[in-house]
């Protein structure tokens, strides 16, 4: 961890990423609440939310292929100077009374966009400036970035919409002010010199598809990430509407989201030291089992805050799993495919998750929260057997040992 703290360009990157990550987070928040104040409508503000998450994952598999073709430090830049003009535009709309439905909607699917391919080049970048063995923990540093965001933005929109419905909106433009200037100001390319054309766009995809389904290690991420968000994802929705049903006050169930998001940041900071302490094979194995039983436990609590303990738990574990299975990839991955393969990984996790509140929502009117948590209890323990039998996983090398192409050779 310490050599990370010396390394000037992954600093620049993850310091303007968590202004980044706090501005986005603050607007989340604010652009629902935008939508209820100028419609009074909840199916609008659930339309644009629902259109976000559509764009997001039309875009996640494109995002991928433009990762490994063009430049990625323009592709960054290029993404915040779009998402900036956006919301600065959104800003001044509303402070004139010329925001409407329509461009909101215009603004949400721009953000989107730009999410799921700044997040992508993002990814890919890594590791082009962290050494291989610091990848999973340059991976945990991200989480606990991510999580840290949602935890101080939330509450940090609701203060400014409550000011001025236009300040979480400037807020964020601001914040992707700061991101453009960390960016300019990384030196080294953050791409492998290309030494030969990359394919057209259809091929390329499939270039990824095929590296992904035929590395046992790759097949192995896919089998434990989907059903890992889908439970993650699903649990929290499950005790979200159990409690708004047994007329739990708003606040207190805000808190119990509070308090999840604060096992993550825990579980984020802790997860280097973790992956020191076990070797990734066995840190896998107990973090899948050990969160399959917890999330079990807690499927008798659903009616109270106290739910939110147990799931705080299982999601204090999850960054060191995510640090050990996106460190170790991008330490085996080319990185001529590096957008391609995560693009993968991402968008079967996103599609997971996205279809978790629906099924939980089906469940507890069906037979109840206690058998709604059963079943994603059953999704993690899934996980658990594939990081416990994937001979991709058993097979696990030291990490310093897997990667036969490095170091990247800059471009010039």
């Amino acid at each position: 961890m310490s050599g990370l703290w010396r390394n000037r360009e992954f600093n620049l990157l993850w310091t303007s990423q968590s202004l980044s990550d706090l501005g986005a987070a603050i607007a989340q928040l604010a652009v629902p609440l935008l939508v209820l104040e100028l419609t009074g409508s909840a199916v609008q503000a659930g339309l644009v939310g629902t259109t976000a998450l559509l764009v997001r994952l039309a875009v996640r598999l494109p995002a991928g292929v433009l990762a490994d073709r063009v430049d990625r430090r323009r592709a960054l830049l290029l993404c915040d100077a779009v998402r900036l003009l956006a919301y600065a535009c959104l800003a001044v709309a509303i402070a004139t009374g010329r925001a409407g439905p329509a461009v909101i909607i215009v603004v949400a699917v721009l953000d989107a966009a730009g999410n799921s391919v700044f997040s992508t080049v993002e990814y890919a970048s890594l590791r082009s400036i962290v050494p291989p063995a610091q990848l999973p923990a340059a991976v945990a540093r991200n989480e606990a970035r991510a999580y840290g965001a949602s935890l101080a933005g939330p509450p940090l929109g609701g203060l400014l919409f409550g000011v001025a419905p236009a300040l979480p909106f400037v807020g964020n433009a601001v914040s992707y002010l700061f991101s453009l200037a960390g960016l300019a100001l990384i030196r080294r390319p953050l791409q492998a010199r290309r030494d030969r054309e990359p394919p057209g766009h259809a091929a390329a995809l499939a270039e990824g598809l095929r590296f992904v389904f035929a590395n046992p290690f790759l097949r192995a991420v896919l089998a434990v990430a989907a059903p890992l968000n889908f439970a993650l994802n699903g649990a929290v929705f499950t005790i979200v509407i159990t409690l708004q049903a047994h007329g739990v006050r708003p606040g207190v169930i805000g808190l119990t989201e509070t308090i999840v998001a604060v096992g993550g940041l825990a579980g984020a900071l802790v997860a280097p030291g973790l992956q020191r302490w076990l070797p990734f094979p066995r840190l896998l194995r107990s973090i899948c089992w050990a969160s399959a039983c917890v999330l079990t436990g807690s499927a008798w609590l659903t009616t109270s805050v106290v739910a939110a303990v147990p799931l705080a738990l299982v999601i204090f574990i999850g960054p060191a799993c995510n640090a050990a299975l996106l460190g170790y990839q991008a330490a085996i991955t080319p990185d001529r495919l590096q957008g391609r393969v995560l693009s993968v990984i991402f968008m079967a996790a996103m599609s997971a998750s996205a279809v978790a509140p629906l099924v939980a929502g089906l469940v507890v009117t069906a037979w109840g929260s206690p058998a709604a948590i059963g079943i994603f209890a059953a999704a993690v323990a899934v996980s658990a057997l594939t990081a416990s039998l994937a001979a991709g996983i058993r097979d696990m090398k030291p990490i310093d040992q897997v990667s036969t192409v490095w170091p990247a050779r800059p471009d010039r």
